[in-house]
């Protein structure tokens, strides 16, 4: 019988959750097996079956189980990892990844000046635009940019559905970032950014905010990103593997 610890500062619920993640990264449960039932779990770790759910949901919620209607519960494929917070964009770190990202305007570009959601620009004239990534019809990410309207004369007039914007900025103004700065945070979704990403008020989600430097043109686009990380495990490469 495996033991949890009733006396330690980590809820039972998490303790077990631990567990089971360590039996699937051992391949224990391999991906596509159905892990045992929840009465099973209980007398196997000595605890109540709402304590299996708890431990359960929370395997769900970060994308390692899968719930599947009178069937059970089964592990799910390995998240795929995706390297968001290169310089080269979003839909070419989907792609490197053999993934196919679907990009859709949800407000086109429109001329304005940029406020506090958008520090590096606040007060300079901007164009502002939100877009929506999606993989196999489901979204998961939310984009809003703001582009110096100085540096990106006309940039409002440009085609820009489906396509890659770093590669509108490179072929329409021969710039291309040499640097950026990111930061990252753990952001509660508002009812509109819910309902674009599928998921309810308040949910948790990765917030990015990206400053895009190029030359002669430092933090010349702000980026604001809302990452799901249940599907998708974002990750950044630190230095040059092939050094």
């Amino acid at each position: 019988m495996s033991s949890l610890n009733p006396a330690s500062a980590v809820p039972l619920y998490a303790q077990l959750a631990d567990q089971l993640l360590a039996r699937i990264r051992a391949g224990d449960y391999p991906t596509g097996a159905r892990i045992p039932s929840e009465h099973a779990l209980a007398g196997d770790f000595a605890v109540g079956r709402p304590t299996v759910r708890q431990a359960t949901e929370t395997l769900v919620r970060r994308g390692f189980l899968a719930r599947r209607r009178g069937a059970g519960t089964f592990v799910r494929e390995p998240a795929a990892h995706v390297d968001l917070f290169s310089l080269g964009g979003t839909l070419q770190s989907f792609s490197r990844e053999g993934l196919a990202l679907e990009t859709q305007l949800l407000e086109p570009a429109t001329a304005g000046v940029a406020d506090e959601a958008a520090p590096p620009l606040r007060g300079r004239p901007c164009f502002q635009l939100m877009r929506r990534g999606s993989v196999d019809g489901e979204p998961v990410l939310l984009e809003r940019f703001w582009l110096d309207a100085e540096r990106f004369p006309g940039f409002d007039r440009l085609p820009l559905e489906g396509r890659s914007l770093s590669g509108v900025v490179l072929d329409h103004y021969r710039l291309e970032p040499t640097a950026a700065d990111q930061e990252f945070r753990v952001a509660a979704l508002e009812p509109g950014p819910a309902a674009q990403l599928g998921l309810a008020p308040g949910a948790a989600v990765l917030r990015v905010d990206r400053t895009l430097h190029f030359p002669n043109a430092a933090g010349a686009v702000f980026a604001a990103m809302d990452c799901r990380t249940d599907r998708f495990v974002f990750s950044q490469r630190i230095g040059d593997s092939h050094a």
